[in-house]
């Protein structure tokens, strides 16, 4: 597995874009380092393209014949190694150099297999790109999780001021006439699979930071929790952020500010899904505030709020943000590179060397929520700036959404960022 190409642009005509694209990757695929034969593309476009994404998928796809198969989908920004595009046309590719058998695109119209193929191909992992306004999505994307091996997915879901769209085409699907015929699909959810033998590296970031101690949900009714801890649960929560209702200038301020991190399984097997004081782990949801019953004293969410679930009312924190971002990068060099090993038998002390890194990274994926990127990091391209400092200059592209997907749950104001591995 060689370098994946990578490239990315700006213009208002999709096609100065796609030339600028195009004269990137094919600089890079003649590198001695780079794929010259990549059989998968993954595209993302701004919204603002949107309307041309047929066209635009169909002229890099006979552009670049090699490429076998396309997944992408629309996002309101997308984003490529150290730079983000926000509110402006723009479109950012990858082509991955993987093995044709250890991958395939599925679709509405070609779904993924619950078993194994015919042609002996069993999904270990998949990326899943999805429309948030498809009913039942979280039953959906549990249900893709289910075909494959480890159960574990990664993506993110469409976001788009105008048509939501996504890519899906691939070379062992024969096109029929009517909606992806030419690999251009709206709604439900497609992506691609990868086999065994495709090395990944998947961590999901928090951007919220908890304002009080965990609680358990202790009585409910479907989306509104009742009590806490034994207690009302409006109550409880009046009292950690310090605010009444008596006052509403002083509360609303503050309850359009808070969120809700939510653990409904694992709490008990897993003693990591147990939200640490001041940071949440990957097993929290972060969920918005719908609304407040002042006779039950109940606080509405937006998902079910079962009994015995966990949770903490918390806020968007950017300090918090950053911290998680760079430790979810560190973890990812950490797996992928050996432990510095001290040699103590030494004239001058002890020495300090390594290992050669067992693993390097060949591309990478990076799905981040709309409501992050550099505004919420304090400055254009930080988010991204963050990532660069902390894995290097790797090929990187990926898109901002409307919810995150990683395991087999829909995740927000995250970022779930995903490496392909190689040995080196």
């Amino acid at each position: 597995m060689k370098r994946f190409p990578y490239a990315h642009a700006t213009h208002p005509q999709w096609r100065m874009a796609a030339a600028l694209v195009l004269a990137q990757l094919r600089a890079q695929m003649a590198l001695p380092d780079g794929a010259a034969s990549p059989a998968l593309g993954l595209l993302y476009i701004t919204d603002h393209y949107a309307s041309e994404a047929a066209p635009i998928l169909e002229h890099l796809a006979t552009e670049l014949p090699e490429v076998l198969d396309w997944v992408g989908t629309v996002g309101v920004g997308v984003a490529a190694n150290n730079v983000e595009y926000f509110d402006e046309p723009a479109m950012v590719v990858m082509l991955c150099d993987l093995a044709p058998d250890q991958f395939r695109v599925f679709n509405g119209v070609s779904p993924l297999a619950a078993s194994e193929s015919r042609d002996g191909f069993r999904a270990h992992t998949a990326l899943v790109h999805a429309d948030g306004q498809t009913p039942d999505l979280t039953e959906l994307v549990q249900e893709v999780a289910q075909r494959t091996t480890s159960g574990y997915l990664f993506g993110g879901l469409s976001s788009s001021r105008g048509d939501s769209v996504q890519f899906a085409l691939s070379h062992r699907v024969p096109m029929v006439v009517g909606e992806g015929a030419q690999g251009v699909f709206s709604g439900g959810l497609s992506g691609v699979a990868f086999g065994p033998d495709v090395g990944l590296v998947s961590r999901v970031t928090q951007g919220a930071q908890p304002v009080g101690p965990t609680h358990t949900i202790t009585a409910s009714d479907g989306n509104l929790v009742l009590s806490l801890d034994g207690r009302p649960a409006l109550d409880v929560m009046l009292d950690e952020l310090s605010i009444s209702l008596d006052h509403p200038e002083h509360a609303m301020p503050r309850l359009r500010m808070t969120l809700v991190g939510l653990t409904t399984r694992g709490q008990d097997a897993n003693p990591r899904a147990v939200m640490a004081p001041g940071q949440f782990s990957p097993e929290v949801v972060v969920r918005h505030l719908i609304g407040l019953d002042p006779v039950r004293r109940g606080v509405a969410i937006a998902d079910r709020a079962p009994q015995g679930a966990k949770l903490a009312f918390c806020e968007r924190h950017r300090e918090a943000a950053r911290a998680d971002l760079m430790r979810v990068c560190a973890e990812i060099r950490e797996e992928l590179e050996p432990e510095v090993i001290e040699v103590p038998f030494s004239a001058d002390g002890p020495l300090a060397t390594s290992n050669p890194a067992l693993h390097r990274i060949a591309g990478a994926v990076y799905v981040s929520c709309s409501g992050r990127g550099g505004p919420h990091f304090g400055s254009p391209s930080a988010e991204l700036h963050l990532v660069r400092h902390a894995l290097g200059d790797v090929p990187l592209v990926g898109f901002f959404a409307g919810g995150e997907i990683a395991h087999d749950r829909i995740y927000g104001y995250t970022g779930v960022l995903t490496v392909f591995t190689t040995p080196a």
